[in-house]
């Protein structure tokens, strides 16, 4: 478990002290490439992620909805529980098969009674989008709970904003958070 949170703690830090180049900011907010994510046979180069450290930035107050697409890539074939500290969120839609901007969200979405959860499971070959409001200020992980998934980039840092009141602000990091390598 050290090197997962070494890698938030160092966000963490960096984030809070103003410290420059441990992160960018440019997370995607869509697929920087489009296929057919649940297709049998993937090109080659699709199974070699691209080494970063990027994280997405969030207003405070905001209400983000996450699409979490399952692939074919490395195998595929499992279901993938995906969690996220610092929130619970609800779990609005889910289907299979690669999720579709248009249709699916007016077809497939509950919002009369959907379930409250942390960890939401992507299903083998298919999706889940899930909602939240932003009003947890700090840095939170979302990440597979296989921790061989994470070595895969199973994993992304969201940072929260500061909101405007008193109780709207990130805390600082403990003066005893242990340094972890």
């Amino acid at each position: 478990r050290c090197i997962r949170n070494a890698h938030v703690n160092a966000i963490l830090k960096a984030y809070y002290l103003h410290i420059k180049g441990v992160y960018g900011t440019r997370f995607p907010a869509f697929p920087p490439l489009v296929f057919n994510f649940t297709a049998e046979d993937q090109p080659l180069f699709l199974q070699t992620p691209r080494l970063a450290t990027e994280v997405k930035m969030i207003k405070f107050g905001e209400t983000v909805e996450i699409v979490l697409q399952g692939t074919n890539l490395g195998g595929g074939g499992i279901d993938h529980p995906m969690h996220l500290h610092g929130f619970s969120f609800y779990i609005v839609g889910f289907g299979f098969g690669n999720y579709n901007v248009t249709k699916d969200p007016s077809t497939k979405y509950n919002l009369k009674d959907p379930p409250y959860r942390n960890t939401a499971t992507v299903p083998r070959s298919g999706w889940v989008a899930i909602r939240f409001t932003a009003n947890n200020p700090g840095v939170w992980f979302m990440h597979c709970h296989f921790d061989r998934h994470l070595t895969w980039g199973m994993n992304v840092v969201f940072i929260v904003k500061n909101g405007r009141g008193i109780n709207q602000q990130m805390l600082p990091p403990p003066p005893d958070l242990p340094p972890c390598y």
